[in-house]
């Protein structure tokens, strides 16, 4: 038997440039599932994410999945894709085996906590506070080189990373330090600054972007005090969620988060298209 993709729906093309399509699972031209493929921008060159992957209950242990995700590479190649992307949730035990065997490999997990009404008290001999101006100008470059690092670490070229970097800072911070739904804190210890703070304020949930504590001042337990913080802004704007994203490889984030309640929901995986 033959396992091939078959479009499902005419192809997508968005305004940004980015393209989706669905395509039906098929064996022998017998639909068995689908998946769904998109592509966002990158300076480096469209990534492909796969978005959805289903293969009907009678069809699967058969390795349609594989042939099919093999196939969706080879499309995402025809799309000038140089990598491939997906996030999948941790309670897919076979959709991350599927994953793992075919090479892609873990690069963050999504951790979230549901909070309580009441906001969380902060050590007395701390406090947070309004991140100034300058403050973000200092902390926007700071972070901009830090990430753009990471996404070298990843294989992206050095200017095609820092691109990258400056169109995320962009698209989420049209504003700067004054847009809507953002808050940037600095947490104070003896009298100075010890950590930076990146909170978003979504529909129904907050999420955090950036938790730093200063290299100076590491191991003195001001990472979970800024995470308390951020569970503080949440409450108070009454979300009763918060998201963020853990590296993958970070384990004294992950041991922190999950010591603070966090329950790692999704993993994100990678693979590059040779």
């Amino acid at each position: 038997m033959t396992t091939t993709l078959r479009p499902a729906e005419p192809l997508r093309t968005h305004p940004d440039g980015t393209r989706s399509r669905r395509f039906a699972v098929c064996v022998n031209s017998r639909p068995v599932g689908e998946i769904r493929l998109g592509t966002s921008p990158d300076p480096g060159g469209p990534v492909a994410r796969v978005a959805d992957l289903r293969i009907a209950e009678p069809d699967r242990r058969r390795g349609r999945g594989t042939v099919a995700l093999l196939a969706a590479e080879e499309v995402a190649r025809g799309w000038g894709c140089a990598r491939m992307e997906t996030v999948v949730p941790v309670a897919a035990a076979a959709a991350l085996r599927l994953f793992g065997t075919l090479g892609y490999t873990e690069h963050g997990r999504g951790m979230v906590k549901r909070l309580g009404g009441t906001a969380p008290e902060l050590p007395p001999d701390r406090h947070a506070r309004p991140m100034t101006g300058a403050e973000f100008d200092a902390w926007r470059e700071a972070r901009s080189e830090r990430c753009a690092r990471g996404g070298t670490g990843r294989g992206t070229p050095g200017a095609a990373a820092r691109a990258e970097v400056r169109d995320d800072h962009a698209r989420l911070l049209p504003r700067g330090l004054d847009t809507d739904g953002m808050l940037f804190s600095v947490l104070e210890h003896a009298g100075g600054p010890v950590g930076t703070l990146w909170v978003a304020l979504e529909e129904a949930s907050a999420y955090v972007y950036d938790v730093r504590t200063d290299a100076a001042h590491r191991g003195r337990g001001h990472g979970r005090t800024l995470m308390l913080v951020a569970e503080r802004q949440a409450v108070e704007a009454a979300r009763p969620v918060l998201a963020l994203d853990v590296p993958a490889g970070n384990t004294p984030a992950e041991r922190l988060c999950a010591s603070l309640g966090y329950e790692t929901v999704t993993r994100s995986l990678s693979k590059p298209l040779l």
